[in-house]
Formats: C-alpha cells, structure tokens, sequence
C-alpha cells in the first residue's frame, strides 16, 4: 500500500452570517376534523385520544359504510382527513376510499385518506394507493408518524 500526502494552501474565509428564510409554519391538527373507519373500538380509541391530544376531533364509524354516510352528510370541506381500516365488516376501507374518490363533490377527490392497518406488504401499500388513498400507515400506529401524516397531508 502507498501512503499520499496532500497539503493545500487555504486561505480563512471571512465569516459571514447567512440569512436563513422564514422557517415554514407549523401545521397544526387543533380544530381538525375527522373521520377513522375501525372496527375495533379499543384501536378506535387509541388513535381518538391521541389526535384529542393534538386538538382535533374525530368522527367514530365501525366500518367504511358509515365512514361514507359521515363523507355524504357532511357539507364539504368539513372534516379534515379520513383515517381508514382496510379490513372491515360490511364494507372496507378499499371499498369506501372508491366510493368517496367516486362522489360528484369538490372535496372528494382531494380530501387525504390515509389507511391505519396491519396490512403492511409492499402489495398491500399499491393496492392502498390504487384505491386513492394518500398514505399507509401500520398498526400499531406510531404517533408521531401520523401526527406527521396528517399535517403534510392536510394543507
């Protein structure tokens, strides 16, 4: 093995103070509205408290029917986000985010979906994505990652 030696003349940079731009403003989930469609009330509850927690309010439906029920009666732009369980009785969270996307109504085609499940395959993220939704979580849901979630969503 050979050994370099490289020395380079520098000269010291005058110090400068760099201006740095307005740092973007922190969204915040207090006064945001939801939805989550989870069939399991202790999950439900979970992640109720946890957005409570941020200040936002949610909406409790059983499975993705009533989550479309709640969608429809809703004046658009209402809720905030719609947090989805994929597997479901009567009708899952893949069903009801092509029903919702499916709706003649400003909001349905923007409004994020994100899906909260144990699904977490690389197939199970395309078929969440082809469905429309916006993002897939895993169960059991790190705070923080949907906290993040919903801010970068919700705009």
């Amino acid at each position: 093995g050979s050994t370099f030696t490289v020395l380079l003349p520098l000269e010291k940079a005058a110090e400068t103070v760099v201006e740095t731009s307005e740092p973007e403003p922190d969204i915040s989930l207090n006064g945001k509205r939801n939805i989550i469609a989870e069939d399991n009330p202790e999950n439900a509850e979970i992640v109720i408290d946890l957005l409570e927690l941020e200040g936002a309010s949610t909406d409790h439906a059983v499975n993705g029917a009533i989550a479309l029920d709640y969608f429809l009666k809703s004046e658009p732009g209402y809720y905030d986000a719609i947090l989805m369980d994929l597997r479901m009785p009567e009708m899952d969270g893949l069903e009801a985010t092509a029903a919702i996307r499916a709706l003649d109504r400003p909001d349905a085609k923007k409004i994020p979906i994100i899906a909260l499940t144990a699904n977490a395959f690389d197939e199970d993220v395309q078929h969440s994505m082809q469905a429309g939704l916006n993002a897939h979580l895993s169960k059991p849901v790190d705070p923080e990652v949907l906290f993040e979630t919903l801010e970068t969503l919700i705009k």
